[in-house]
């Protein structure tokens, strides 16, 4: 899948995770719940499988990252200039592979923050009902 649908695909997952969280306030607690063990469930699946790309490039994809974000503007027009092929084509794989990584990462931050945010209104739920539990007591 080229990266650029990889991105698109990011933005729909983005939307998602902002449609679900919206629907959350008019749910049924039980119903809430269910979301909130699937988000987490889906979180731990796209957090094990950042962890996994992480672990099967450690050191290239480290290194390369820190690389480039700390080296980005300054070697644009060196990298440009270059007129090695061999090395352009290197360049050109790291580069996918730092987007690669930022994609899977970014997913994975959606997943995290859908999550957290139908916890907080389980918890939120939970809260409302303890009020109402002592208050009718």
């Amino acid at each position: 899948m080229a990266l650029s649908d990889q991105l698109s695909e990011l933005a729909g997952r983005a939307k998602q995770a902002e449609t679900r969280a919206s629907a959350a306030h008019d749910k049924a607690k039980a119903d809430v719940q269910k979301d909130v063990a699937s988000a987490r469930a889906s979180a731990q699946a796209q957090a094990k499988k950042l962890q996994d790309t992480t672990d099967a490039t450690k050191g290239k994809l480290s290194d390369a990252w820190s690389k480039h974000l700390a080296e980005f503007r300054q070697n644009v027009d060196d990298k440009r200039a270059e007129h090695d092929l061999k090395q352009a084509r290197r360049t050109a794989a790291d580069a996918a592979d730092d987007a690669q990584f930022a994609i899977d990462f970014a997913y994975a931050a959606i997943e995290e923050a859908e999550y957290a945010v139908l916890d907080a209104d389980l918890a939120q739920m939970d809260a409302d009902e303890l009020e109402q539990t002592s208050s009718a007591a």
